[in-house]
């Protein structure tokens, strides 16, 4: 009878086993199911795994349509289900063949149309677009292969793709997230090859089936686990390495490319009444300022822009006097002129910052910065290589900018001098004051007539512009009340409505209501926009800086000494600390760690990692040494005075080993020790014979002890006839039956029995 060929297939896992087979044509009909292959459910659950962390790498960098984001992990948790349930495959491979040759005719309609409407806000919605279609056909085409898998191939063709959503990942974010599912993603790649080649390689082979040694099949699993744990580990730890020691030159091409959604908006060069209020109720981190240690200064503020005109509504600052400053050969950005004679109580404060994407080119720092310096060229994250290229923009407000713009993580560090407030010497300051500050900082709108005289009632007296500046801040600070939750409308004059109806409001609407009033009293002031300090992390060394941290406050001028720092706004409820809280502080933490230590580590750093660890092995080179002088030294002294002591020590324990000799204690010992080694190794090593020989051999070493020496002529069970005490007769012939049966006829060793029975013995002696 002619044979033919008959493809067999049994769904097991995500790439069921198929294969060709030579049956007899009447056999065809009548074909079964295939044994399962060992490491099947091992495999099995690997490749899902490793799908499903590809798919929440994907999702965990937030750059994706909401769309994607709940059908992919759906799609991929569904199909889990039906693996588990062994379901055959949905798809057939022609149809899904089809379906992946229709979706590169929608690919550019999603490219340009569709992907693009997302990212439109994205400083880069061209470039942005194009990835978040090439990751949407990247889906498209796992999902189809995920329900059409049939063959090993498949499986195979399914890692490719995991890693392909790996490496968009990695181009999508930077996050601290992105490690940990990166580690699990090489564990669980490392077990699903593992399963692969283990079901490879029993192809063909006679081997039966996993369904009926269950217990091998378990132990099998665990060996499997633990060989891709090690290997997983192993990769990271060395991995790690390398990329610590690898020489690093410069960033990769997309080193200067953000692919942010969307960029946090508020500042601009025109802030409107209300408009911080909404800033603040966002909880988003927007920059790391590293101080090392707390900074003790009251008036402590991230500046960011100050703003001179006010129309009623809006506060905006013209361009004016824009100048751009260079670095220096050494990278800094000189800003301040170092004064004659320098102030004994100012705060001098050096700081590193690293400021996330931002919707504004403002730069945020202490006021009076004196000098800055970072990746501000465009082109290089090390502010050594980039010196020659950096540059900023200063306004006439002593505010700077990034002529770059903030569009990608910005890092730069500065110096700034923070002046105390010389109480005696501001109530001295004339009013005497400049052209330029009186025709920028005094300008007034069309005001409502009760606001000047608000202004002139809280002040009236007060008789030096510092005193007036003192009571309009300590009048607002106590009669009114700080909210985010506005009620009633504005109006025309948001204002008059703050002071005279509402009496509570955001932070702007104090430092306006300061700012003005003060103008009014021809005081020169200007609003400024920043950040306050934030949370301090004692951990990282560092202030946490967030959206919710916003803040307007106000500078006022004062001839000789220049603008000083005040703040109106009554303090917020402060947030109780915690568990949680503590949680927080690690993981910025470690988000400011993996931003400096890995986003950008550069030559730079690993010559100060190379300059530390130096440093630190020298430190432990001598620590260890001066350890052990110590030691030997306390050594000595311990000898000499148990000098003699020792002696008669020694000598005791010299006579305790010889008299344990004399009645063979040590040999005892050691062969009960070896005995009960053997005893706690696996099922099939004790029921080796070899082990009953050794039990037996116990046997006649205790029996010897008591008088009853067996004779080379005598057989094992002619020794146990002879053995005539009643207690002992019958427990030493029921284990010579157990000894024969194991050494003689091929039985397993019982040691439970034996054990049991040498115990009895013992026991039986030990009651004489």
């Amino acid at each position: 009878m002619p044979n033919v060929i008959v493809s067999r297939c049994v769904l097991r896992s995500s790439a069921p086993q198929c294969y060709d087979e030579m049956v007899p044509m009447a056999a065809s009909a009548s074909v079964t199911s295939v044994p399962a292959l060992p490491a099947e459910r091992f495999f099995r659950t690997s490749l899902f795994l490793l799908l499903a962390t590809a798919i929440a790498t994907l999702v965990s960098t937030g750059k994706l349509d909401l769309l994607t984001m709940i059908v992919a992990p759906s799609a991929v948790l569904y199909k889990g289900v039906r693996w588990w349930r062994r379901c055959p495959a949905e798809i057939p491979q022609r149809i899904a063949t089809r379906l992946v040759v229709a979706y590169l005719l929608v690919f550019p309609l999603d490219v340009l149309f569709l992907s693009r409407s997302f990212v439109s806000a994205s400083p880069n919605p061209a470039l942005y677009a194009a990835l978040l279609g090439a990751v949407h056909f990247l889906l498209f085409v796992m999902l189809i292969r995920l329900y059409s898998a049939t063959t090993d191939r498949d499986a195979l063709f399914l890692t490719m793709l995991s890693f392909a959503a790996i490496l968009a990942s990695a181009v999508l974010t930077i996050d601290t997230t992105f490690l940990g599912l990166f580690f699990l993603f090489l564990l669980f790649g490392v077990a699903t090859f593992v399963g692969l080649e283990m079901r490879r390689g029993s192809k063909g082979a006679m081997a039966p089936d996993v369904d009926v040694q269950p217990k091998q099949e378990r132990r099998l699993d665990r060996a499997l686990v633990l060989a891709a744990l090690s290997v997983a580990f192993g990769a990271m730890i060395i991995g790690g390495a390398l990329f610590f020691f690898f020489p690093r030159f410069s960033a990769g091409y997309l080193g200067r490319t953000s692919l942010q959604p969307t960029l946090m908006s508020g500042f601009s060069d025109d802030v409107e009444l209300g408009q911080i209020g909404e800033i603040k109720k966002n909880s988003e981190i927007v920059m790391r300022v590293r101080t090392g240690k707390p900074v003790s200064y009251p008036y402590l503020r991230w500046r960011g822009i100050a703003l001179s005109e006010f129309d009623g509504k809006r506060w905006s600052s013209p361009d004016r006097d824009a100048t751009t400053i260079p670095a220096g050969l050494n990278g800094w950005i000189n800003l301040l002129d170092r004064p004659a004679e320098p102030d004994p109580t100012a705060t001098v404060v050096r700081y590193t910052i690293l400021l996330q994407p931002v919707a504004t080119d403002t730069m945020f720092a202490p006021a009076n910065l004196v000098s800055v310096r970072g990746n501000l060229s465009g082109e290089s994250s090390n502010p050594e290589l980039g010196a020659r290229r950096s540059y900023i923009i200063r306004d006439g407000s002593g505010s700077i900018s990034n002529p770059f713009h903030n569009f990608t993580t910005l890092r730069y560090e500065g110096f700034s001098l923070l002046p105390a407030r010389n109480v005696p010497r501001l109530r001295a300051a004339s009013t005497d004051y400049p052209e330029e500050v009186r025709d920028t900082y005094l300008q007034l709108p069309n005001l409502d007539p009760r606001i000047p005289k608000l202004a002139k009632d809280i002040t009236a007296l007060a008789q030096t512009p510092f005193d007036k500046t003192i009571a309009l801040e300590g009048y607002l600070r106590s009669r009114f009340t700080y909210t985010l939750n506005l009620t009633g409308k504005p109006g025309d004059d948001p204002l008059a409505h703050f002071l005279f109806e509402t009496r509570a409001g955001h932070c702007e609407y104090f430092a306006t209501a300061m700012a003005i009033m003060l103008r009014t009293l021809g005081i020169p002031t200007r609003e400024v926009n920043g950040f306050l300090p934030g949370e301090y992390n004692d951990l990282g060394e560092d202030y946490v800086v967030r959206a919710s941290d916003a803040h307007s406050w106000v500078e006022v001028y004062f001839p000789g000494t220049g603008w000083m720092t005040f703040d109106p706004t009554p303090p917020g409820a402060e947030s109780a600390g915690g568990f949680f809280s503590r949680f927080g502080q690690y993981m910025d933490w470690f988000e400011l760690s993996w931003n400096e230590w890995v986003i950008n580590y550069d030559f730079i750093h690993q010559i100060l990692l190379a300059q530390t660890m130096q440093r630190s092995t020298r430190t432990w080179t001598e620590t260890a040494r001066s350890w052990f002088v110590r030691q030997e030294a306390k050594g000595r002294r311990w000898m000499r005075s148990w000098n003699t002591g020792l002696r008669l020590l020694l000598a005791l324990a010299v006579g305790l080993f010889l008299l344990a000799l004399r009645f063979d204690l040590v040999v005892a010992f050691a062969r009960r020790l070896w005995l009960s080694w053997q005893l706690r190794s696996p099922d099939l090593a004790r029921s080796n014979p070899q082990l009953a020989s050794r039990l037996y051999g116990e046997l006649l070493y205790l029996l010897a002890r008591r008088g009853f020496a067996r004779q080379p002529t005598q057989t094992p069970f002619e020794f146990a006839e002879a053995v005539s005490l009643p207690r002992l007769a019958p427990a030493v012939h029921e284990f010579t039956q157990h000894y024969t049966r194991a050494r003689y006829g091929g039985a397993p060793c019982d040691t439970v029995r034996l054990r049991a029975l040498l115990q009895q013995i013992r026991s039986s002696f030990a009651s004489r």
